[in-house]
């Protein structure tokens, strides 16, 4: 009978992981902003994915010829100093702004929850010495790191994803640490420990599958802050370089026709970085809601 039970409790794990999946869906599904915030964002995907094959544009070469035209037939948006067509030339730079916020955000959550789970469940002097470096790099302003090391070198695109990707790693790590600090004290990693399992098993097999929920929620939210610090480097003109472009890019070339009327170089790229980053906060807070285990009550 023993044995039987036990199955059946291995059987009913999954069954109640899958409820407990399709529960989150419906709580998150019912938060109207965070359904709406990820409208915008498959919309700007495709967007800026897909929008090329349709709309082609040529991006490279200056067309003198087609300098600053107001928007109408022929440019949808208008076209800027050089001749590129506005509307291409955000396809093109949103699909930048997108690799770069997505790649960095996802590279920062993981080097987070790798040193958040490992300073958690190490405790003691090595979680003490291992927080205070969180401690120390939260303390220093990600703006300016990304300055001083735009001032030394040139980034490209693979470059500005890793930069990015290390100095956002830190608030997840706090993230999964208290996650962390809870879960390894639980019944299922303690009798893991007495039956002989490894720490790093305990880690990759309990703790950080039992943590998905806190590490997607931190996700969403990185990339926010990855798309929202590409733009203020490229607005401050040490981003990618030219020919290539994103969004923050394409507002700091527009600033300066500002007074020259031509507000079709400053509208759209500018809208098009508020409203992805209020849609992935909107996913993170509807993810978080969905998750939140006390709000099921």
């Amino acid at each position: 009978m023993s044995t039987l039970t036990s199955l059946d409790g291995l059987a009913a794990k999954p069954e109640r992981a899958a409820s407990g999946t399709r529960l989150a869906v419906r709580r998150f599904l019912r938060n109207r902003l965070a359904v709406v915030g990820l409208g915008v964002v498959v919309f700007f995907v495709l967007f800026c994915f897909v929008g090329p094959l349709i709309y082609s544009t040529d991006q490279t070469h200056t067309l003198l010829q087609q300098v600053n035209q107001s928007p109408g037939g022929a440019h949808w948006l208008g076209t800027d100093a050089v001749g590129h067509d506005e509307l291409g030339r955000l396809m093109y730079g949103g699909k930048v702004s997108l690799i770069v916020g997505l790649s960095a955000g996802v590279l920062a959550t993981v080097i987070g929850t790798l040193w958040g789970a490992a300073a958690g469940y190490a405790g003691g002097w090595i979680d003490a010495v291992m927080m205070r470096v969180v401690d120390a790099g939260i303390a220093i302003p990600a703006l300016f790191i990304l300055l001083v090391v735009s001032a030394i070198t040139t980034p490209d695109l693979t470059g500005l994803v890793v930069i990015l990707g290390l100095i956002s790693w830190l608030v997840p790590s706090r993230l999964v640490r208290a996650e962390t600090l809870t879960l390894k004290n639980r019944d299922f990693v303690l009798t893991l420990r007495a039956i002989g399992g490894g720490h790093t098993r305990a880690i990759t097999r309990h703790i950080l599958p039992n943590s998905v929920s806190t590490i997607i929620v931190a996700a969403t939210f990185q990339i926010a802050d990855a798309i929202l610090l590409v733009a203020y480097v490229s607005y401050l003109g040490l981003g990618v370089q030219p020919p290539a472009t994103d969004w923050g890019g394409m507002l700091s070339t527009g600033m300066t026709a500002a007074y020259s009327g031509y507000w079709w170089l400053i509208v759209p790229p500018g809208l098009a970085i508020i409203l992805v980053v209020w849609a992935f906060n909107a996913i993170g807070d509807g993810l978080r809601d969905a998750f939140d285990v006390r709000g099921r009550a």
